[in-house]
């Protein structure tokens, strides 16, 4: 069925409370655009979801559909609007997702039957508070009680657009069991003072605004749980910026991973979000406070977190935060970072500089390498890295696909093999692959080796190419950053390593595509000397190799890859490694 216009996923229905100007809004995603993206912000799959005038239910559905909530239940005051919103469902096939109800939802214990509802022409106008210099038609609306809704339905969640109604809902409500809330302010019903009531309810109530996706009118905020449980590409800490005065960073004293560093607020508190979290657990653990600092750094300085020297880790893990820089009003005076460990170069490398310079930053760039204390320091919350944040949150992506790149035209093959097979023997590889180049270059592919060119020419090749196929590696993390949904991608895995669901997961939630990951391990060697993962060698399968990828298109049919030999093996890798028997085959 054709409809008038389609923001995120969503196909909106024609109806008489669309105009030209509303569809045009509507399909550049403007259209209530704060409170979109403070929804997707803070929903989660599986929330419960509570919406207070559901308006033309744009935001309720796409909600629904992105946000993957457990359910949606939806109040909407106006009637005229209610067989549009229904059929906005119907159309997006969220009956089952979606609930509305014709009905206002009461917080106060003293409950009428009906309220009255002031209808005007456009339904944006249209409110419970009376407005003399309008002209508006009086129409009966049922009511609900909210302390039933709270028992029966259980919301996490509470969205609310409710024209002037918020501040009197507000005032009574209890909030306890909701864990994020998005609401749009009115002043102009009940005037300054009374947003400011509204904002205070919300915290005394236990909320912080979240910076990143509010503006004056449109509050998202959160339950105060700032790094308690690792980033969360879906929502929470991971999605917040704030500003702490007098803060104070620490840098690690010792080289293991784990160390006591990071950042405290002035009077000594720990502050949680400005923590590196590795997975599910954060690398910056609380720290003693210094007796004096070692500098004083005036002015303000974005948080930056670890400042990695490793190609890997630096791509994934010290670009987390940068996404604050395209929602700050003010430029800050630069990037502040502490080094992986004590002893570290903090130089910058060409490596680096040129990331940076990828993303358009040419803010200074300041390693603290004891302590000191920052007069302003901006702390947004980790967008990236390892784990399942690896997805990114929609702020970090956005940030990446605008910036990272963006002036570099495509430049080569449409077919490109990014190899492993220069990098020495010390940094992990695959066996034979010397000859998939060969029989991959027979079909065209150009054999690029990422770490013989600069970060603008692997930018140019990435975006060039139609086709890629990789050896499992870090490239792949810079390839995901220009990577689109259109390019078809396979990865050869070279060890059993949650490594590699990083990477997938990167790819997925950055070009929008799933790769193809070709098991084809038939077994993997361990260096005796070490356990380090990344060290390791991967034995493939050639030949099933080869119907993998022509079976997934990647290659035309042709002469069978020869197998690897025993014997060979044994020759390339002497008595350095020893078999783990871990395989990775269909199946």
């Amino acid at each position: 069925m054709e409809y008038a216009a389609l923001c995120k996923g969503v196909r909106v229905p024609h109806s008489p409370f669309l105009t030209e100007t509303r569809i045009a809004r509507i399909r550049e995603e403007r259209y209530e655009g704060d409170e979109i993206a403070g929804a997707l912000t803070v929903v989660r799959r599986g929330d419960r979801v509570l919406e207070l005038g559901a308006g033309l239910g744009i935001v309720g559905a796409v909600t629904a559909r992105n946000a993957a909530p457990e359910a949606v239940l939806s109040f909407e005051a106006n009637p005229e609007l209610i067989p549009h919103i229904r059929e906005l469902h119907r159309m997006n096939g969220l009956e089952d997702t979606v609930e509305l109800r014709n009905q206002v939802l009461v917080s106060a214990m003293e409950r009428p039957d009906t309220v009255t509802f002031h209808l005007h022409n456009s339904f944006l106008g249209s409110s419970l508070a009376e407005n003399t210099s309008r002209k508006t038609r009086p129409v009966d609306v049922p009511t609900a009680e909210y302390r039933a809704v709270l028992e029966d339905f259980r919301p996490t969640v509470l969205i609310m657009d409710i024209e002037g109604g918020e501040l009197d809902f507000l005032k009574h409500a209890d909030l306890s069991g909701i864990r994020a809330v998005v609401v749009e302010f009115h002043p102009k019903v009940y005037g300054k003072e009374g947003m400011q009531a509204c904002k205070r309810i919300l915290r005394n109530a236990g909320f912080e605004k979240l910076d990143g996706p509010s503006t004056r009118l449109v509050w998202t905020c959160a339950r105060a749980d700032r790094g308690a449980s690792p980033p969360d590409p879906l929502g929470g800490w991971s999605h917040g910026l704030r500003t702490i005065t007098g803060a104070i960073v620490q840098a690690p004293r010792r080289r293991e991973k784990y160390t006591p560093s990071g950042v405290m607020e002035q009077d000594g508190t720990d502050v949680p979000d400005a923590a590196v979290w590795h997975g599910k657990r954060r690398t910056h653990e609380p720290f003693a406070a210094p007796a004096s600092v070692a500098e004083e750094i005036p002015g303000t300085w974005l948080w930056g977190g670890t400042l990695w020297s490793y190609f890997a880790h630096f791509i994934v893990e010290s670009s987390g935060r940068l996404w604050a820089l395209d929602h700050l009003e003010t430029p800050p005076d630069g990037i502040l970072f502490i080094p992986r460990r004590d002893s570290q170069d903090t130089d910058l490398s060409q490596f680096q500089i040129a990331f940076f310079q990828a993303l358009g930053i040419d803010l200074p760039i300041r390693v603290v390498t004891d302590s000191a204390r920052v007069e302003n320091l901006v702390v947004p919350g980790q967008g990236f890295g390892l784990g399942e944040i690896s997805a990114g949150t929609p702020a970090f992506r956005d940030f990446i696909h605008n910036r990272f790149g963006s002036d570099v035209e495509p430049e080569g093959s449409d077919k490109l093999y990014i190899s492993r097979s220069r990098l020495g023997p010390n940094r992990g590889k695959l066996l034979g692959e010397e000859q998939i180049e060969e029989a991959l270059a027979s079909q065209g592919y150009e054999i690029f080796h990422p770490q013989l060119h600069d970060m603008r020419t692997q930018i140019s090749r990435y975006k060039a190419a139609r086709k890629v196929v990789a050896a499992e590696g870090s490239a792949l993390h810079l390839f995901a950053f220009v990577g689109r949904a259109d390019q078809k991608v396979a990865l050869i895995p070279r060890r059993r390593s949650g490594a590699t669901t990083h990477i997938i997961t990167h790819l997925e939630g950055f070009t929008g595509a799933a790769p193809t990951v070709l098991k084809v391990l038939r077994d993997v060697w361990q260096p005796v000397s070490t356990k380090r993962k990344r060290l390791a060698v991967g034995e493939p399968d050639l030949q099933l190799l080869q119907a993998e990828l022509a079976r997934a298109g990647f290659i035309d049919e042709g002469p069978a890859w020869p197998p690897l030999e025993p014997d060979a093996i044994r020759a390339f890798l002497g008595d350095g490694f020893e078999a783990t028997g871990e395989t990775l085959l269909p199946g």
